[in-house]
């Protein structure tokens, strides 16, 4: 379980302060306007800012594994950005294959789960096609299908399925929740509340720089 305990940013304009809790195998939906500081609750978790206060980890068996110290690439986390992060000049295969092995080195078996995964996008045969040679919409479900693959217990979408039409989103709502009955956790920030009401075990809203129920 994801447990924040009073963790803690300060920005000039507002202070932010996060108390909650994410079951494995839960998917808990984040609201708030833009400014709200949904991006800087994400980046928190995932190491992208370091907190100044309070504390952030895993609960395992009653032990809270902290990772207030760990950096980005160290934390059990995957995160799915609006911007899709792909490599431009590396073919569809390769971005997804970066997050099981950086350096690319794949065995048989990794580089059918990477056919398989496209296929479960909607991407079948696509593999080694560059990402310009995709639109927004097939270049954001190369980035979800990368983060299915990698297997972390923690799943972090940001706006994940924007420029989406609505059958490619129940394929990815589907996905999204294979990942949920594999134990993931999810953390879900959406304006839509069509992915909120498919996928949303529970929500909450950022106010005043503070998590409340929603």
């Amino acid at each position: 379980m994801l447990v924040l305990r009073q963790l803690a940013f300060d920005y000039p304009e507002q202070d932010y302060c996060f108390d909650m809790n994410l079951m494995a195998g839960q998917c808990l939906a984040v609201q708030g306007p833009s400014g709200a500081g949904k991006s800087t609750l994400l980046n928190l978790i995932a190491g992208f800012l370091a907190a100044s206060s309070g504390e952030i980890g895993w609960l395992m068996d009653g032990s809270l594994i902290r990772w207030n110290s760990l950096l980005p690439w160290q934390r059990p986390v995957t995160t799915v950005f609006q911007e899709h992060n792909l490599f431009e000049h590396l073919p569809l295969w390769a971005n997804i294959g970066m997050g099981l092995h950086p350096g690319l080195k794949l065995n048989s078996v990794q580089r059918q789960h990477i056919e398989q995964v496209l296929d479960d996008v909607g991407l079948a045969g696509m593999a080694d096609r560059l990402p310009g040679a995709l639109s927004g919409g097939q270049r954001q479900r190369v980035a979800l299908a990368r983060a299915w693959l990698r297997q972390k217990p923690l799943l972090l979408l940001d706006e994940p399925f924007t420029g989406l039409d609505v059958h490619t989103r129940e394929q990815m709502w589907a996905g999204v929740k294979r990942q949920c009955a594999a134990g993931v956790a999810v953390l879900l920030v959406s304006h839509d509340s069509e992915d909120l009401d498919a996928l949303a075990d529970k929500r909450l809203r950022l106010e005043k720089g503070m998590l409340v129920a929603s």
